[in-house]
């Protein structure tokens, strides 16, 4: 079977797919409009589908001619609470934007589907595809997970494919994967100090939480490049710092937020108690109270050493080894799609989806409202999906 010429065949019904999805994208777990669209894109194709209780998820099995093994593509469809600024024609104005691309994974997906459901009579064993709300935060993998998305074909998994697009990075048509951790643990720490307020003439009469609060923000980021090792990294951001209404009034309390990711259960232990330690100790230290909590997000992301290196072979052997890239480390960026990956052998790889006329060093992020990728890769990642399915089942 010739995926790639198949799916080059299909690539203005993908374009159109995917600028349906980019112009009205939703949020969350809840994407009414999104999953019909994925429903009416999937009739037809001989699908068992199902969908899902308390989320706007899609799972669709293919089986095929003869028994199998079990291969599960996924794909993402939620957007996030930005506003789009690129400019293009069919870019969103509801206030919520695929800026992370999601609309080409959801289209390449059921792209694959496509394809090899026109190849079912060569295939030995079935195919499950998962459309998948609520990655941006709302932990929708786990969600499925629960619901029976590994076990929807009649049998467990036996291996798990996610592409993922950058709109920056990574070369316009490269494809990137490695074996190990392929993304980060994310994880949150939330952070309430209690003083006592007061006049801002007179801090030595209050107990300034908005001190102690700066005083936690620094000490944290010096602890870490005290306590982990360089080659196991672990990044603390704060987002959010909120304290106050007025220059010359000590409040009673201040708070931030901060996003917290690394790349081993070694480091996660040392986060999870350490993080709040240092807080609590720098509050003993200003007379002030504190409440803080770690919340751990999503794990890391680990792609087994042997489906990375069948995926590395899969890329070579479809679009030639200039096309396949060894990771030469993680992405700081986390997935949910790892709450698979903990159950299911399988690999998340990236795709350079970067335009052509702009370079993929400097052009704008995943998730920036200038973020554009390309409609030109659609159809070679629904290409690498379907023959990864095949095959995998063919082994």
């Amino acid at each position: 079977m010739d995926l790639l010429d198949d799916a080059r065949a299909l690539q203005d019904d993908l374009v159109r797919l995917r600028r349906t999805l980019h112009a009205a994208p939703e949020t969350g777990l809840e994407l009414p409009r999104t999953q019909e669209t994925v429903l009416g894109a999937l009739d037809g194709l001989g699908l068992d589908v199902t969908t899902g209780k308390g989320l706007s998820s899609v799972t669709a099995v293919l089986r095929g001619a003869r028994p199998g093994p079990t291969v599960l593509l996924r794909g993402d469809m939620d957007a996030l609470p930005v506003d789009e600024r690129t400019g293009l024609d069919y870019a969103s104005a509801n206030g919520s934007m695929h800026a992370c691309g999601h609309d080409l994974h959801t289209t390449m997906l059921a792209g694959a589907a496509r394809l090899l459901a026109a190849h079912r009579d060569r295939l030995a064993g079935d195919v499950v595809f998962m459309f998948q709300p609520g990655e941006e935060g709302f932990d929708g993998a786990r969600h499925m997970v629960e619901q029976g998305v590994l076990d929807a074909s009649g049998r467990r998994a036996d291996a798990a494919y996610a592409i993922h697009v950058l709109s920056a990075g990574f070369a316009h048509g490269q494809f990137a994967v490695r074996p190990g951790p392929a993304l980060a643990a994310s994880n949150g720490l939330h952070v309430t100090v209690r003083g006592a307020g007061g006049h801002g003439s007179m801090p030595h009469r209050a107990k300034d939480p908005v001190q102690a609060a700066c005083e936690m923000v620094t000490s944290l980021q010096a602890w870490i490049t005290r306590t982990f090792d360089i080659f196991d990294p672990v990044v603390l951001t704060v987002g959010v710092f909120q304290a106050g209404t007025q220059s010359n009034v000590i409040p009673d309390t201040a708070s931030f937020r901060a996003t917290v990711r690394c790349f081993s259960e070694r480091s996660l232990a040392l986060l999870r108690e350490g993080t709040v330690r240092v807080c609590r100790g720098i509050a003993d230290a200003y007379g002030v109270e504190v409440d803080a909590e770690f919340v751990e997000v999503y794990p890391v992301t680990v792609n087994d050493a042997a489906e990375a290196a069948f995926v590395s072979r899969t890329v070579a052997e479809l679009f030639g080894g200039e096309r396949s890239l060894a990771m030469p480390q993680p992405l700081s960026g986390s997935e949910d799609f790892s709450r698979v990956l903990d159950e299911v052998p399988g690999a998340m790889l990236f795709l350079g989806a970067t335009p052509p006329d702009a370079d993929h060093d400097t052009a704008p992020n995943n998730h920036s409202p200038l973020a554009v990728f390309d409609d030109a890769v659609l159809a070679d990642g629904t290409a690498l999906y379907a023959r990864l399915a095949a095959d995998r089942l063919a082994r």
